[in-house]
C-alpha cells in the first residue's frame, strides 16, 4: 500500500507541476510547479519580517516571501505578525525591549513604529530558544511594505511573489484597523506599485478575504485555518467569528468545499490537519493546497509525496533541499543586499 501511495503521490505532483499555471479558484494563479515560501521571510535564519530576512531569503532563492502585515495611525502598511510591538522582539531608544503586551501598531504613526529595533530576539525568551540559530541583526527597523516591494524590484527577481497576510483579529477590533480601511490601504499600495499581479493575499479572518475578492478579484486569495490546539479558527460543524458566516456544516462538514463555496483558490492549513484525501479533494474542488508551517525535512518529504502544491517553511533553505530530493526544479538565487 505505501508503494502504490508513494506512486500516486509521484503521479499526482507531476501533474500538479504541469498544470502550475492553470485556474484555481477561477483565477489565473501563474503558481510555479511548486511554491517555496520563506515564512516571515524565514525567521529561522534571520530577524522575521524585516529587510534582511527577506534579503536573504531572495538571495537563497525562493518563489514566494510570505509576511504579515498591519496598519498604523497614519495609514501606512507596515509588516509585522504581531498587531502590535512584539515585545520578544522590539526595543525601544533606551535598549529595553517593550514591555507586554506591546502597544497595538493602529495607535502609533510611522514615525513612532520607525523608533523600535527588532534586530535581535530578546534573550532568554521561549522564542530565542526556538530559534536559537537566528543570526541577529542590531538596528532593523520594522519594515513597510513599499521597502519590501523596492526590495524585491532591487532583487532583479521578476517572478518571486509575495504571500501577505491580514492581521486582523476578530475578537480585538481595537487593536487593527477595520476590515475595509485595512483592505482599502493594501490594494490602494498594491495598485500604487503596480504589484497587484505579483501578490496573493492571506488571512485566518475570512471577512477579509471576501473584501479583496470584491475589490480586486484578480487576486489569488488564501483561506488560513487551523483545526486543533488551543487557538482553532475553523470547525467542521458551525461557523466561527473567524469564516465569515462561512459554515462547514453547511458544506458536507468539508473545509475544502466551504472554501470552495467563499470563493477561495487557495486552502492553507496547518500541517498536522492535514491528510492524503483532503489535498484530493482540494484538487478536485480546483483548490491549491500550500500548507504552514513545515521546518523538519521529514515533514517537507512527506508533505510533498502527499502532492501539495507549496510549503511555508521558517527554513526555506531545508525546503529547497527537500524540494530538490523529490526533483523539484528549484527557483534562482537573486542576491541582494537589505
Amino acid at each position: 500500500m505505501r508503494g502504490c501511495f508513494a506512486a500516486l503521490a509521484a503521479v499526482a505532483l507531476v501533474a500538479g507541476q504541469a498544470a502550475g499555471a492553470e485556474q484555481a479558484g477561477g483565477k489565473d494563479m501563474k503558481m510555479p510547479a511548486f511554491d517555496i515560501e520563506a515564512h516571515r521571510g524565514g525567521r529561522a535564519l534571520f530577524p522575521e519580517n524585516t529587510l534582511a530576512s527577506f534579503a536573504n531569503a531572495l538571495s537563497i532563492g525562493v518563489t514566494t516571501l510570505e509576511l504579515d502585515i498591519g496598519v498604523t495611525r497614519d495609514g501606512v502598511v507596515v509588516v509585522s505578525h504581531e498587531r502590535g510591538l512584539n515585545p520578544d522582539l522590539a526595543r525601544g531608544a533606551d535598549g529595553k525591549y517593550v514591555a507586554q503586551p506591546g502597544t497595538p501598531l493602529v495607535q502609533l504613526s510611522l514615525d513612532e513604529v520607525k523608533q523600535y529595533d527588532v534586530g535581535q530576539i530578546r534573550p532568554g525568551s521561549i522564542y530565542a530558544a526556538q530559534f536559537p540559530d537566528q543570526r541577529a541583526v542590531p538596528g532593523t527597523k520594522i519594515p513597510t511594505l513599499k521597502e519590501l516591494i523596492d526590495l524585491v524590484r532591487r532583487s532583479g527577481d521578476s517572478l518571486v511573489r509575495l504571500n501577505i497576510e491580514t492581521k486582523i483579529d476578530p475578537n480585538h477590533p481595537d487593536e487593527s484597523a477595520p476590515p475595509e480601511r485595512f483592505v482599502g490601504l493594501l490594494l490602494d499600495l498594491l495598485r500604487s506599485e503596480k504589484f497587484e499581479d505579483r501578490v496573493m493575499v492571506q488571512s485566518f479572518d475570512w471577512r477579509t478575504l471576501q473584501l479583496v475578492q470584491k475589490l480586486a478579484p484578480e487576486i489569488p486569495t488564501v483561506y488560513l485555518t487551523v483545526q486543533g490546539g488551543r487557538d482553532p479558527t475553523v470547525f467542521s460543524g458551525k461557523a466561527s467569528e473567524w469564516t465569515a458566516g462561512f459554515n462547514p456544516a453547511e458544506h458536507g462538514r468539508s473545509v475544502p468545499r466551504t472554501i470552495k463555496a467563499a470563493g477561495g483558490a487557495i486552502w492553507s492549513p496547518y500541517l498536522r490537519d492535514l491528510t492524503p484525501e483532503l489535498v484530493a479533494e482540494s484538487h478536485a474542488l480546483g483548490l491549491k493546497v500550500v500548507v504552514w508551517t513545515a521546518n523538519q525535512p521529514a515533514d517537507m518529504a512527506r508533505l510533498i509525496e502527499m502532492g501539495v502544491d507549496g510549503i511555508i517553511s521558517d527554513r526555506p533553505d531545508l525546503l529547497r533541499k527537500a524540494a530538490a530530493e523529490k526533483g523539484i526544479e528549484l527557483p534562482a538565487a537573486h542576491p541582494v543586499s537589505p
